[in-house]
């Protein structure tokens, strides 16, 4: 039974989703500290994060038991993938990365808020106060003490947030997952190699560089989006777009798990409102439109 119709989603769609957040929070973290450490550049990260992706993609659809028919090629979500992960990685040479979050995620959701009502959906009044409370404790996260970004960052950043939303709508009623997402990186990989030779004279990577974007490509990047194509079958656009706002504060709770950063008691405060507001949308009952 479609889980929007009855309005309520189902244990295995919020562990999904639970799952698809962690995975790109973790994904953050990794492209944050190879770009700050300077152990790698982006184009090179683009391209080993796109490649390490695709192959253990690859693996895992060629060995998986059950095989199905190849899908239908989706190029615009394979330009829309290649799009996002490069210029994430260009964004974050000049952008803080509260800045860079909030102008990300800031994108994710009118993009992906944007089609949700063109389409049609209509939504509670509760749901309509989760989104508000949900972006308020967002903002109120990253806001403050950020100067203003660089335009050319803050540019970048807002195209991989419209590309990444784009990307996330693509995957929504696919049959096959694991097949999809295995095909969006072997076709995207390409294009982040060429964007690698277009910067080959800036070209560098160490070994902890090139172990993390591999580590971002094989595990919190291709297997983290098969989960989130799962899960986005599940989802109206509303409620894709608003736990994906969880993401910035579950990276903010790994830097502090991880990096020794502070616990402050505003991070506390948006860490209820967040996680609070998204709770009301994904307990609310959204209407599809009617054919």
């Amino acid at each position: 039974m479609p889980e929007e119709r009855a309005g309520r989603l189902t244990l295995r769609t919020v562990v999904l989703t639970a799952a698809a957040m962690l995975a790109f929070a973790a994904n953050s973290l990794l492209c944050r500290l190879a770009l700050q450490q300077r152990g790698i550049d982006p184009a090179s990260f683009a391209s080993i994060r796109l490649v390490s992706g695709a192959i253990t993609l690859a693996v895992i659809v060629r060995f998986r038991p059950k095989q199905s028919p190849p899908g239908h090629a989706d190029w615009l979500a394979a330009v829309m993938l290649f799009a996002y992960v490069a210029f994430f990685s260009f964004a974050y040479l000049s952008l803080p990365a509260g800045t860079g979050a909030l102008i990300l995620f800031g994108a994710v959701q009118l993009t992906m808020f944007s089609v949700g009502l063109r389409s049609g959906e209509s939504f509670e009044p509760i749901a309509w106060f989760g989104l508000a409370l949900a972006v308020a404790g967002f903002v109120y996260l990253v806001s403050p003490g950020v100067a203003a970004p660089p335009p050319l960052g803050a540019a970048l950043m807002a195209i991989a947030g419209v590309a990444w939303g784009v990307y996330s709508l693509r995957g929504r009623g696919v049959a096959d997952p694991l097949a999809a997402t295995a095909g969006n990186f072997a076709r995207a990989a390409p294009l982040a190699l060429g964007l690698s030779l277009l910067f080959a004279a800036n070209a560098h990577a160490d070994a902890a560089g090139a172990a993390l974007a591999i580590a971002s490509g094989a595990l919190t990047s291709g297997i983290g989006y098969v989960i989130w194509y799962a899960a986005l079958s599940r989802l109206s656009a509303l409620r894709a777009a608003t736990v994906q706002l969880s993401v910035p504060l579950i990276a903010a709770l790994g830097g502090v798990l991880f990096l020794s950063e502070a616990i402050t008691p505003r991070l506390a405060a948006a860490s209820a409102a967040i996680l609070g507001g998204i709770a009301l949308v994904l307990t609310s009952r959204s209407q599809k439109p009617r054919p």
